[in-house]
């Protein structure tokens, strides 16, 4: 009787762990079709990115073949000396276009990190009168086309007399609903209880801004900067509205003057490829080295 026991339960469990095999047998089946199906996903989308990094190594004969080629027979530099030495008879010269760049980039990040974080901690943690409707109204401002404050930008801008200056460049930008929405969102997470421990031990508002506040929303603080990198480095609204000295002009608005006014679609094709890299590379690697902080941001900022 014992023995037929056995065997009933051997024989169960021996069906059990078939049954149990073939199903993990099915999910692994099924994981590795995912996984092929997605590295097929990633190299489509990866096309646009090598395309770039070849057409600004081809040579004028490879440029113009039709259909365009993915890579290059011949690659070559010509492009970029082509680019640099465009305006090297004019009055201003590229690398003085991509100083421009670089330093409205930089002065525009740590602007909009340093205002947008002074504006969204005393609306999560300093309930003064109005911080509801203060911060609904800036959430209203995302409403609003950029093309319906052009206007009263340009009156701002004009008035301030900072026309032809780096200020011209940032101030516009400074005003920004998003990253202060994002980085309240992660204030509202800091415990009272820490703040209030930190003033009880003698801690002044800027030392619990500065050393509680600000190491706690680092994620935010990251994605705000990437955020305002891509937008202030690929802008040419300043440039184009606000700046009429030509040496206060930006990298992408240059990029955008090398080809047009051209008699043919041919001429300076090379350098705008040299260009159009040197203009993507920052925003690829500045995103690609803080990537996970934008992740982070968006799960835990409600944005999903």
């Amino acid at each position: 009787m014992a023995d037929k026991a056995g065997n009933k339960l051997k024989q169960l469990l021996t069906a059990f762990w078939h049954k149990r095999r073939n199903r993990l047998e099915k999910k692994d089946a099924f994981h590795k079709i995912l996984y092929v199906l997605l590295t097929l996903l990633s190299l489509f989308m990866l096309i646009p990115l090598v395309f770039i990094f070849t057409n600004s190594l081809k040579p004028y004969q490879e440029l113009f073949i039709v259909p365009p080629r993915l890579y290059v027979e011949n690659p070559s530099f010509s492009n970029f000396q082509e680019l640099f030495l465009l305006s090297s008879n004019s009055a201003v010269p590229v690398t003085r276009y991509l100083f421009n760049s670089v330093t409205v980039t930089l002065l525009t990040v740590i602007g909009v990190v340093i205002v947008s974080a002074l504006c969204a901690y005393p609306l999560s943690k300093h309930q003064f009168p109005g911080h509801k409707v203060l911060f609904a109204a800036i959430l209203l401002t995302l409403m609003f086309a950029p093309e319906t404050v052009g206007i009263p930008r340009y009156l701002v801008v004009s008035k301030l007399g900072i026309m032809n200056t780096y200020f011209g460049h940032m101030l516009p930008a400074l005003a920004a609903p998003v990253s202060v929405f994002l980085m309240k969102q992660f204030v509202d997470q800091v415990p009272n209880e820490l703040l209030e421990a930190a003033r009880m031990d003698g801690a002044r508002e800027f030392t619990v801004f500065y050393k509680i506040v600000i190491p706690t929303i680092m994620p935010a603080v990251a994605t705000v900067a990437i955020l305002t990198f891509q937008a202030a480095w690929g802008n040419v609204e300043t440039s184009r509205l606000f700046m009429q000295d030509e040496s206060m002009k930006t990298f992408p608005f240059f990029l955008g003057t090398i080809t047009s006014g051209m008699a043919n679609s041919v001429a300076r094709q090379g350098a705008a490829a040299a260009a159009a890299l040197i203009l993507f590379l920052p925003n690829f690697l500045f995103f690609l080295f803080y990537q996970r902080k934008v992740i982070a941001t968006m799960a835990h900022s409600g944005i999903k």
